[in-house]
């Protein structure tokens, strides 16, 4: 399940306004960005670099979700030096491998390599798959963590309503060192418990969404020592241009929304991104 169905539709917006300091876009899918199956433009990931780093984010996380683009972001984090790589099995790939094994034992190969800075995007997603795929999601998850601890690597989780579950697996496993909930999506309860362990918040467009209230209160409670920003590009493109291919060069519009819900202005939230990114996925 290396695409998400549905091509996204009129165009890449605008270039906004470009940030003070640089950024790092946390979670990003440049092999799906480029694709104009889904963008609906053919582009290069040196252009969607360029574009990026014109706008203050000059530095990139390349997600892997299955063994085959894993593959394809350890070999773009050789070639350009503003990204580096994880790799993983995404939760709702997962139960439809014909060797879940095999998979987890390349990804584990793929882990070694210097440019690899993290495990995921793996975790729990009770959305897209039903209950006869969970127990596969959950091998998957406990899998990927001990390959995250063999490596000392972060554990980058995609959690999508599945709140319990995701801290009850860690906590029977024990949490690597560092874990980034990605595409952070719950609300202040569950953000102080991920807190309370030491996770790491991602925030994606999300932030920016009239129905995101909730969210904008957890990323008020946040600790700037504790905050990523992300993109996910293509998909959850920030207001105001939601429903559109996103990018990572729109990264500075979910950083003033950022901003806005934590009453931090923009240039230290930005240096506090950078020194986050640094300590967790660098240096580049």
């Amino acid at each position: 399940m290396s695409r998400r169905s549905g091509r996204r539709e009129g165009g890449f917006p605008p270039v906004p306004e470009a940030l003070p300091v640089p950024v790092v876009d946390s979670h990003t899918h440049l092999d799906i960005v480029t694709d104009p199956a889904i963008t609906g433009v053919a582009g290069t990931v040196s252009a969607a670099l360029e574009a990026a780093r014109s706008v203050g984010v000059d530095r990139l996380v390349q997600v892997g979700v299955d063994v085959e683009t894993s593959r394809w972001g350890v070999a773009a984090a050789h070639e350009h030096p503003a990204l580096v790589a994880t790799v993983a099995v995404h939760p709702n790939a997962a139960p439809h491998l014909a060797d879940l094994d095999a998979a987890l034992h390349e990804i584990d190969e793929l882990a070694a390599d210097p440019r690899v800075r993290g495990i995921g995007e793996t975790g729990l997603d009770t959305f897209r798959t039903g209950d006869d795929g969970r127990k596969a999601q959950e091998e998957s998850f406990r899998g990927h963590i001990e390959i995250a601890k063999r490596h000392g690597r972060p554990l980058v989780i995609h959690d999508r309503e599945a709140h319990a579950d995701i801290l009850r697996v860690l906590d029977e496993t024990g949490a690597p060192d560092v874990v980034v909930m990605h595409c952070f999506s719950g609300d202040i309860d569950f953000a102080r418990e991920c807190l309370r362990r030491g996770f790491v918040l991602s925030y994606a467009g999300v932030v920016s969404f009239a129905s995101a209230a909730a969210l904008r209160v957890a990323a008020a409670a946040t600790p700037l020592d504790h905050l990523l920003v992300e993109t996910d590009a293509p998909y959850l493109t920030p207001m105001p241009h939601r429903g559109r291919p996103n990018a990572p060069y729109l990264i500075p519009l979910t950083v003033r929304a950022l901003a806005e819900a934590t009453g931090t202005a923009v240039e230290p939230l930005c240096e506090a991104i950078s020194a986050n990114g640094e300590r967790i996925f660098g240096p580049w």
